[in-house]
């Protein structure tokens, strides 16, 4: 029977698979595990309270579909919920037919409150602060941020926070990725929109190296009541860079307890990392459950249409125009991050603006050597596949399998006949870039795009700027 339901199940995920993107299935459907099926209803286990609302409002649709076409029209859904009373022994509890529900499944703490006059630890001694001041940077909003795939979810519940903090379900928001994926812009945009439509609301951004600091010297000071007591103010705390809480088990000790006492009463917390909570190093599994609380989302690379966006926001806030191809070859050629892309960006224009000179290609290409270790290089396989595979939206690992899907198809043949077009590699090398296949199928795919060349102009078109992305990446 469980085998039966690990099946149904299975075949489930697939029809999910093909009608969602990689990242939302991974989030939110991987994760789920059947657990029974009885006359007709089908029992999945989810992580969370969060989980199941977050299902229920966004992919309800998609759930439904899926199991009544594996079992039947008459299927019907029911969630075993985890909750967390007890970490080491979660128990469950059962919400059937797509309904919603509310339920407390946490457990809480609130340390008592301290007493008596607050000291800040944001003032500097000799100056006179009447209220908290939000540490935050007003040149980063929502105006500002360009949103793409690769921060879609998490700028949608900033959003949704900074309309209603702590009235979501994203409570804590936990924003992680590499250096210069936009999180730091994202939570100041957040603290900045709320304290705009909720001046009354107590709003702070902190470093987690700085908390770390303030608490040091509270203990030095013997002052460690009043900073608690600072931090149990705040309504809506925005805490960056966790990781460097990181093996500092008192100062651990004293956040859980913040935290504790802010999520109690309906505070909003919004935290960032250089990697997944998991991942953390050093962080007790106390706090890490409570991070797992709300919504954990990554920020990650943006595609080029992104990148671009970006620099044509920034050129045009600082009222320069740059040439169309100097804006593409450096957002095709600056990958790593938005900060080197920025910075790339900022010297072009400061060539513009300052020494009254002309930007052409040559002058970016001088720009950008130090955002990237080298510009001139050989075309690869490799290479094509990578641009191939973000044009067309599918996995490189696709281009490389049996996938017939018609998209996959379609790249797997445009990569084949860019890497006759720019390479020195023979068909049979080429072939072994595609999981082994033989110099016939690459010979049959090079005459499948050029029949289309001939006939399809809009085919012709794709691969046009295909070429062009390769020409600029390699100039």
């Amino acid at each position: 029977m469980k085998e039966n339901v690990e099946k149904i199940w299975s075949n489930c995920l697939e029809i999910i698979k093909n009608n969602v993107s990689k990242s939302v299935f991974e989030t939110w459907f991987l994760p789920i595990k059947p657990v029974s099926l009885k006359d007709e209803v089908l029992t999945i286990q989810v992580p969370s309270q969060f989980f199941y609302e977050w299902l229920e409002e966004n992919y309800v649709g998609i759930l439904k579909k899926s199991i009544q076409r594996e079992i039947g029209a008459k299927a019907k859904l029911e969630y075993s919920i985890i909750v967390e009373n007890n970490p080491n022994n979660p128990s469950t509890i059962n919400y059937p037919n797509f309904k919603s529900h509310n339920v407390d499944a946490t457990e809480s703490f609130m340390p008592q409150t301290i007493g008596g006059p607050i000291k800040n630890p944001f003032v500097i001694p000799g100056i006179k602060k009447v209220s908290i001041d939000s540490q935050l940077n007003p040149i980063y909003t929502f105006d500002s941020f360009v949103e793409g795939d690769c921060n879609r979810l998490a700028r949608a519940a900033g959003y949704a926070i900074a309309q209603k903090p702590g009235g979501t379900a994203f409570n804590p928001l936990v924003l992680y990725g590499r250096t210069g994926m936009g999180k730091t812009h994202l939570i100041h945009a957040i603290g900045n929109f709320i304290k705009q439509v909720n001046p009354n609301k107590t709003v702070l951004y902190v470093s987690a190296d700085k908390f770390l600091n303030q608490y040091v010297e509270s203990i030095r000071n013997n002052s460690t009541n009043e900073f608690i007591h600072f931090y149990q103010l705040i309504d809506v705390l925005l805490v960056d860079d966790i990781y460097w809480l990181g093996g500092k088990e008192q100062t651990q000790n004293v956040f859980f307890h913040i935290f504790n006492h802010l999520h109690t009463n309906g505070k909003q917390i919004i935290i960032t990392s250089d990697r997944a909570p998991k991942d953390l190093d050093g962080i007790e599994e106390r706090l890490l459950s409570r991070l797992k609380w709300g919504l954990i989302t990554e920020l990650t690379l943006p595609d080029f249409d992104t990148r671009y966006a970006i620099l044509e926001k920034k050129m045009y806030a600082d009222g320069v125009i740059l040439p169309k191809e100097v804006v593409e070859y450096v957002a095709y050629n600056i990958n790593t991050n938005l900060r080197d892309l920025e910075g790339a960006m900022i010297a072009l224009l400061a060539q513009e603006a300052l020494v009254k000179r002309e930007i052409d290609i040559d002058l970016a290409k001088k720009i950008v050597k130090n955002y990237i270790k080298s510009v001139s290089r050989e075309v690869s396989v490799d290479f094509i596949q990578q641009m191939v595979s973000e044009f067309y939206n599918v996995e490189i690992t696709s281009l490389c399998d049996n996938n017939r899907k018609r998209d996959v198809v379609e790249a797997r043949q445009v990569s084949m006949y860019l890497a006759r077009k720019f390479t020195k590699n023979s068909l049979k090398e080429i072939g072994k870039h595609f999981g082994g296949k033989d110099h016939s199928t690459v010979l049959h795919s090079l005459k499948q795009v050029e029949d289309q060349l001939q006939v399809n102009k809009a085919y012709n078109d794709k691969i046009e700027e295909l070429k062009k992305r390769i020409n600029l990446s390699y100039l």
